[in-house]
């Protein structure tokens, strides 16, 4: 497989290359720079792309309207007044409809959408609890083998609901989440929980013990939905997740596995004192902490006026990643959490158009800045999620092929027809970022080669 005339990673926009990829193996043979003149513009090369943060249960519930066919309709659960205690209501009915086809239908449409835009790897978000019990996980399983050569899936059985508050079945869900780390435990990578679904601050650092607790017990990844709120009066239990953290000896202990915090839309509100103290701790005890921010979900759900009040403010919280990573270097990334629910009515599966926004959303108008956003949807959303050996970062030869190639257009083309007017060209990553390509101009090139990080 031979690509001709491409514009490579690190070596300028005005070089063209030629790389000869092996079918059998995926094997890059050989890169040379292109002898013949070119008769089409130059095609862009990029890394591929990830999720870091990615519910794999409950995508496009909104649509999913199935009518003929044998699969559930959730048509009655769009959003009304679109707050986040109903669209924990809504999403909650929509597990008792589940169904094992269903969701192999759901999940299979989202990752074959998030390979058609250059995602490679994911941190998929699948439930255990006292509805759906393990059939989450299963469909994960299955959906993990069956994209396997295209995209890594690691699987997240995570604890959407309490697992404390007894009032709320805490204990019967808690039980059932620890019983899925037995039964799958060879096909998960990762705990996740949803502290402050908790009924109170005392039960919420509770949730963060116990789920510390076992992930270390397991040997797995740990990520948090922590602190999802704008609320200046409560505290903030992220300093209780580093301090549990640090008595647990996690970086010895838990040697190569990251702890990802989600959402954490109350470290908006932070000061500058208090974001640097937050930083030197987590640099003295060298924590593996990462912060993935959510912007689709956070700027829907966060920042509502109280009830009756036309204006009001309005702050449209969600972590500054950008200022996380340069000011006070912080591990930080961007994810799109759900798409297509009561949680994230709006948005699409395409990191790129993520990344996008984040370039209005962060005030992040340089070319630097575009760089660094492509980053947080592919190389930095790999190491928050421990996945530094799954997707290659560099072309050489002898190195397995994995990267995206992002094609140009000599000219524009209305309803089929050739305008002769000459297209745009994406030749910088600066260029795909302020104006992501369409889908159809993406191709993802090798398979995804697993490593000793990963489980199969």
């Amino acid at each position: 497989m031979l690509l001709t005339n491409l514009i490579l990673p690190g070596r300028g926009t005005q070089k063209i290359f030629d790389v000869d990829v092996s079918d059998s193996n995926s094997k890059i043979i050989s890169i040379k720079p292109t002898t013949t003149q070119p008769q089409t513009p130059p095609s862009r090369v990029v890394p591929t792309l990830c999720h870091p943060h990615i519910h794999l249960d409950k995508p496009f519930l909104l649509t999913a309207h199935n009518e003929g066919e044998e699969l559930p309709n959730y048509h009655d659960l769009a959003p009304e007044d679109g707050s986040f205690a109903e669209a924990l209501a809504k999403t909650g009915a929509a597990k008792s409809r589940y169904t094992a086809a269903d969701l192999l239908h759901r999940g299979s449409q989202l990752i074959a959408q998030s390979i058609q835009a250059g995602v490679t790897s994911m941190r998929a978000f699948v439930e255990v609890d006292r509805v759906a019990k393990f059939l989450c996980v299963e469909a994960g399983v299955e959906l993990k083998r069956k994209f396997r050569e295209q995209c890594y899936v690691q699987l997240c059985v995570f604890a959407q609901d309490p697992v404390i508050d007894d009032e709320k079945y805490g204990t019967e869900n808690r039980k059932l989440v620890e019983e899925a780390l037995r039964r799958f435990r060879d096909r998960i990578d990762v705990l996740g929980s949803t502290p402050y679904v908790e009924g109170d601050d005392e039960k919420q650092r509770r949730n963060i013990e116990w789920a510390v607790r076992l992930a270390m017990e397991h040997g797995l990844h740990l990520d948090f939905h922590l602190d999802y709120n704008l609320k200046p009066n409560t505290k903030p239990m992220i300093w209780h997740v580093v301090e549990v953290l640090k008595r647990s000896d996690w970086t010895r202990q838990a040697k190569g596995k990251t702890v990802v915090i989600g959402h954490c839309s109350r470290l908006s509100l932070f000061s500058t004192d208090e974001m640097e103290k937050l930083a030197k701790e987590i640099h003295d005890a060298q924590l593996p902490i990462s912060f993935v921010g959510l912007p689709t979900s956070d700027l829907f759900m966060m920042g509502r006026p109280a009830d009756g009040d036309w204006g009001g403010s309005r702050p449209r919280g969600t972590i500054q990643v950008l200022e996380l990573i340069r000011r006070f270097k912080l591990s930080a990334c961007i994810g799109i959490n759900n798409v297509g629910n009561a949680f994230t009515p709006w948005g699409s599966l395409d990191p790129l158009r993520l990344a996008s926004l984040g370039v209005g959303l962060y005030q992040a108008g340089t070319p630097q800045d575009a760089e660094l956003l492509f980053e947080c949807v592919s190389a930095l959303a790999q190491d928050a999620i421990g996945l530094q050996d799954i997707v290659v970062r560099s072309l050489e030869e002898g190195a397995t092929a994995l990267f995206m190639v992002v094609t140009n257009e000599k000219t524009i083309r209305i309803n089929g027809n050739d305008t002769g007017i000459a297209a745009r060209k994406r030749l910088s990553v600066a260029d795909m970022v302020w104006d992501p390509p369409e889908l159809g101009q993406r191709r993802v090139i090798g398979k995804v080669k697993v490593g000793s990080q990963a489980r199969e």
